[in-house]
């Protein structure tokens, strides 16, 4: 897997564009991974209604719970599907939508200057192998793109957002990510 250098999307990814996007400042260093949780409805796996919601295409009658989130303008970067299926919703020099109001080590604005994946789960059950091999593929791209992102630059919403958020939460394994990293 690999960072096409001109269109900055993932060579091995289907790419949806969102319109939740915009150019990053000026001059930004992109050194930071954000890694979320998601699914929709909530609980439920399958379909494309995450990527309806990141497209802005999200039926607000297909569902309750749409009907409170479907004006949302949000994105991630990237999501990895439960079966390991990889979407690409913004290239990875513009920013994304994805981490709200947010702080990393005492720098605001995280969107500014990261990159956020997705992964298709709740905060409390487990990911799929397939997910953890996916997701590190796509960080060996990134660092051969982004030098800045670092493993000890790889972080979860909750981390950026605590009391907000608590994702990719506790079914998320970091152990067996940074093995497949080492």
């Amino acid at each position: 897997m690999r960072i096409d250098p001109d269109s900055h999307l993932l060579t091995d990814a289907e790419y949806i564009p969102s319109p939740n996007m915009d150019d990053r400042p000026e001059g930004t260093d992109i050194n930071l991974l954000v890694l979320h949780s998601i699914s929709l409805p909530p609980g439920e796996f399958g379909g494309h209604w995450i990527e309806k919601l990141f497209s802005n295409t999200l039926p607000p009658d297909a569902h309750p719970y749409f009907a409170e989130i479907h004006q949302l303008q949000v994105s991630a970067h990237v999501l990895i599907q439960r079966d390991g299926h990889i979407v690409q919703f913004v290239p990875f020099d513009k920013r994304a939508w994805h981490a709200g109001e947010s702080c990393y080590e005492g720098t605001e604005r995280c969107n500014d200057f990261s990159i956020g994946i997705e992964l298709e789960g709740t905060d409390t059950d487990s990911f799929e192998d397939i997910q953890y091999e996916q997701l590190a593929a796509i960080i060996g791209a990134l660092n051969e793109t982004y030098p800045s992102i670092t493993t000890s630059r790889i972080t979860g919403h909750s981390d950026i957002a605590p009391g907000r958020k608590t994702d990719p939460g506790s079914g998320f394994d970091w152990s067996k990510l940074s093995a497949l990293l080492a």
